[in-house]
């Protein structure tokens, strides 16, 4: 582990924030189901790191209660619903948008449900691969708006300016001639409960 890496960990510890390091994909994965328990209920939020690392499928597998919108065959309603479910679950995941060296976390929503589950949840867990580090806060609500949020709309083929070229244009991206993805934005700069909110980081490149 490199010293920049220590000492985001720490930051991360000033924050009341629990921050461990796992060198790849699979020993993440581990420490993942090492830390969810087999009774507890779990929701996410739609991520390429979670889809990666295989996360829902081995919770699922195993025999968690997971509320999954993404499942095959559901409706719009019932998608919605499993996401309402899922920000009042006994766990959280999500992976941020981006991390800043001092220890903040950004994520984009359009929905909610990401930013509710996240705020609110008894328990989050982030995971985040090394990528997603930037120095500071400004460089990460550039990285989460300007980079990770167009290479999302044109994964989900989403209606937005940036969906064609992938240049943020958030000036003219608004409704009803636009399908914005950038609605919501939370800022986690600290926590108030012990050991509610761990982030996992993970040495390799991960999600956008």
């Amino acid at each position: 582990m490199d010293r920049k890496i220590e000492q985001l960990i720490r930051n991360w510890q000033k924050r009341n924030i629990t921050g461990v390091y796992t060198e790849g994909k699979e020993a993440a994965l581990d420490k993942i189901m090492g830390i969810i328990p087999l009774s507890a209920s779990v929701g996410f939020s739609g991520s390429v790191t979670l889809d990666t690392l295989g996360v829902v499928r081995y919770l699922e597998g195993r025999g968690n209660t997971v509320f999954n919108p993404y499942k095959a065959g559901l409706s719009r309603d019932e998608s919605m619903e499993q996401r309402r479910e899922g920000a009042q679950a006994d766990y959280y995941l999500a992976g941020p948008n981006a991390v800043s060296e001092k220890g903040e976390l950004v994520f984009f929503s359009a929905f909610g449900n990401r930013t509710a589950g996240i705020s609110y949840a008894k328990n989050v867990v982030v995971i985040a691969g090394v990528n997603k580090i930037v120095p500071d806060i400004q460089e990460a609500l550039k990285r989460s708006r300007e980079y990770a949020t167009p290479l999302n709309c044109k994964r989900l083929e989403w209606n937005t300016p940036c969906f064609p070229d992938g240049i943020c244009r958030q000036e003219i991206c608004f409704f009803p001639e636009h399908k914005r993805m950038c609605c919501q934005i939370l800022i986690i700069e600290a926590e108030v409960t012990p050991d509610r909110l761990k982030v996992i980081l993970v040495g390799e490149n991960l999600g956008f």
